[in-house]
């Protein structure tokens, strides 16, 4: 029996896996109930920086934003820029997720860090942020905020986004289906799940 695994690599802060957030869910609902397995995998986009986002950086990612906007129909709330100093700094939240995914809250985390960035017009670079995140969905805040600057956390972080950077991905959101082994990467239709669903059963019909 094929061992069939679909691998979604991403970042939690990471605007296009916001953008993609309903499209990837109606897939992965549908990949799980054929019993093919999902896992998520973290691939780190901004290193560890305390640093304020440079002034021409904040002008991009702010047209990003409204790119996505007018492609997708996603929601974001540009008073993040005035109400938040930003930081290009993305591996604490993906910490956060790796905490939350040995409880089985991945997702969880996932979603709450999107919804305080993108909706609320929070800083998810913040421990602080984090750990009150992590609080609304049942952990408790000092010690998730303790966990969070754990150094065999951030080793284990760092191994992970050595294997996502092994994987054939352009960046993120990106999908890449192992069969035995074998690794296929899977183009992302960002509008409509089916087209990547028939994709992902054509490669697997076809190894």
């Amino acid at each position: 029996m094929q061992k069939t695994i679909l691998y979604y690599v991403y970042d939690p802060m990471c605007s296009w896996c916001w953008g993609y957030r309903d499209t990837w869910l109606k897939l992965s609902d549908a990949l799980t109930a054929q019993g093919i397995e999902v896992r998520y995998q973290l691939g780190g986009l901004a290193p560890d920086s305390d640093q304020v986002m440079p002034l021409a950086l904040q002008q991009t990612l702010q047209g990003i934003w409204r790119k996505i906007q007018d492609q997708l129909g996603t929601q974001f709330n540009f008073d993040f820029w005035t109400e938040c100093q930003p930081q290009r700094s993305t591996y604490p939240a993906c910490r956060a997720c790796l905490i939350a995914r040995k409880e089985g809250k991945e997702k969880e985390m996932l979603f709450a860090i999107q919804q305080a960035y993108y909706l609320g017009a929070k800083n998810p670079s913040l421990i602080e942020v984090l750990a009150e995140l992590a609080e609304t969905i049942g952990f408790e805040r000092d010690t998730f905020a303790a966990q969070l600057i754990d150094s065999e956390l951030n080793k284990q972080l760092m191994e992970e986004i050595t294997q996502s950077r092994q994987l054939p991905i352009q960046g993120f959101p990106s999908l890449v289906l192992s069969i035995d082994n074998q690794l296929v990467p899977i183009g992302l239709d960002y509008k409509n799940w089916q087209n990547t669903y028939t994709q992902i059963t054509k490669v697997i019909e076809q190894i």
